[in-house]
């Protein structure tokens, strides 16, 4: 029986740790997957899908910078990507449809509540940025009911439009947007979805929003303590963690609309932990 093929496409992708989490779901279920990377150049992502789909290939993860070129390429869209106007994962539906989803937002809600315990609903949480990144998760924590989101952004209007976007499904949960500075008391939750962690850099941030219980999450990762999460750590955080168990759980959300299967992610959260 030969393999089905899937891939994550980017530009660079040769540090995506996609091919080896596909490689371990596989194992586990025993599916006949064949996962790949594939660097696209950038001014020809559409074309590096179609000729994915035209050999065969079943379904595509996507990743930076061609998340929005995903979501504007496809012919249909869940409702979750359409909320995040972007797309991480495409395949082909029943009628050959280009289809569109999003799994970060699954991804970031299962890590944090299935695997770290931590409780949304009801919980008061600061969002840091507004990019891509915040915009692709807030519709599935709103779906948790916290009691209210921040969405702090060094752009004021940035955080507003994302604001203006999620009110009509944001229900109770009491939508706000500020500058970083501005956030002057504790948080239950504090999830970072700037990308200032990676290249070392802090949002200016007030150690006021962080106390004695609030649970701080990187949405960025590395092997060493993220910048963001040292910085709250300095500060008397207790509760720290970083992005690696959201990108396996989006990973496994996707191998799951493909496959029909859900993996076991925690092995493999602990495999990539120890590499």
């Amino acid at each position: 029986m030969t393999n089905d093929l899937y891939a994550v496409v980017g530009n660079p992708i040769s540090h995506s740790k996609s091919p080896r989490i596909h490689s371990l779901f596989a194992s586990e279920t025993g599916e006949p997957v064949e996962y790949t990377a594939i660097q696209a150049p950038l001014d020809d992502f559409a074309g590096t899908v179609r000729q994915f789909f035209e050999r065969g290939g079943k379904g595509l993860n996507v990743t930076v910078p061609f998340k929005e070129d995903a979501w504007k390429l496809a012919d249909r869209r869940t409702e979750r990507a359409e909320n995040a106007g972007a797309a991480n994962t495409l395949y082909l539906d029943d009628e050959g449809r280009l289809t569109a989803d999003n799994t970060d937002g699954c991804g970031i809600v299962r890590d944090l509540v299935v695997n770290h315990g931590v409780v949304l609903g009801q919980a008061r949480i600061l969002v840091l940025g507004a990019g891509g990144a915040v915009r692709g998760v807030l519709g599935p924590i709103l779906a948790e009911h916290p009691a209210a989101i921040t969405i702090a952004n060094r752009t004021v209007a940035k955080a507003d439009a994302l604001v203006k976007l999620f009110k009509p499904v944001a229900g109770e949960t009491a939508l706000s947007a500020c500058g970083f500075e501005q956030p002057r008391e504790p948080f239950d939750v504090i999830i970072n979805g700037t990308s200032a962690s990676l290249q070392g850099d802090l949002p200016p941030l007030s150690p006021e929003v962080l106390g004695e219980q609030t649970v701080v999450y990187d949405m960025m990762y590395s092997l060493q303590t993220t910048t963001f999460n040292q910085w709250a750590l300095e500060q008397g955080a207790q509760i720290v963690h970083d992005g690696l168990g959201m990108l396996v759980e989006q990973a496994a959300e996707s191998f799951r609309i493909w496959r029909g299967i859900s993996p076991a992610t925690r092995p493999v959260i602990e495999e990539l932990r120890n590499d």
